[in-house]
């Protein structure tokens, strides 16, 4: 798991890289595992700039991660 290669530490992306960490710790405890999962930041011209947000990428999954996260949602909601 990986930022930007050169994304400043701004408190979005600091938000952003706690969700993603706690994101991950909950999918691995239901028994899921993405691919890759990172914290992409919409860069101004201006790579200096401060990013106004920082968005978690989820990367790709197959089908069967796919339907395991649906199934642990569903469970998630049934309560």
């Amino acid at each position: 798991m990986t930022t930007a290669p050169h994304a400043p530490h701004t408190p979005q992306t600091e938000e952003a890289l706690a969700a993603r960490d706690a994101l991950a710790v909950a999918l691995s405890r239901a028994g899921i595992q993405l691919p890759a999962m990172d914290i992409r930041t919409p860069w101004a011209d201006d790579r200096k700039a401060e990013a106004r947000y920082a968005l978690i990428h989820l990367g790709v999954c197959s089908a069967p991660v796919a339907l395991m996260l649906a199934d642990v949602i569903t469970k998630g909601i049934a309560g």
